[in-house]
């Protein structure tokens, strides 16, 4: 992994913080995206976070829905925001690229714009490693912007 590139994003929403969520929360791709999570997820299901930000909307809808949910992100401004908006969840400040998490140990993996700081090499090889963590059948859902 690149460290440089893993501050420089932790850096970038360190900066940001609760303006990350005014700005990007309301958007009509993740919102329908998240609602087809929670059709498709088991009650009670297990859920990793990848770029977790500040818990609302992703973490926050699925804690309300009755999941337990992982979040993980680089940035430790986001991890405070994301423990302290969304308590039912758990957060963790780290890179995903780094993380040692149990493989088939999550019903769902969800990653709502946290690819996009990665060199694409990584964004492939997180990828996988997502496809490793979720249970047979389990479900991955990724956004980006266009």
């Amino acid at each position: 992994m690149d460290d440089d590139h893993g501050r420089s994003a932790a850096a970038v929403f360190d900066a940001l913080g609760e303006e990350y969520e005014r700005a990007f929360a309301g958007s009509p791709a993740r919102h329908a995206s998240l609602q087809r999570l929670l059709e498709e997820l088991p009650p009670h299901g297990r859920v990793l976070d990848v770029g977790s930000g500040t818990g609302r909307p992703t973490a926050s809808a699925l804690v309300e829905a009755g999941h337990a949910v992982l979040g993980v992100d680089v940035s430790p401004v986001m991890v405070e925001l994301a423990s302290r908006q969304v308590p039912s969840a758990s957060f963790v400040c780290a890179d995903i690229r780094e993380l040692d998490l149990e493989e088939g140990g999550f019903d769902a993996v969800c990653a709502y714009f946290s690819l996009l700081q990665m060199p694409r090499e990584d964004q492939s090889k997180v990828l996988r490693k997502l496809g490793r963590f979720l249970t047979p059948g389990g479900v991955l859902a990724v956004a980006t912007v266009p």
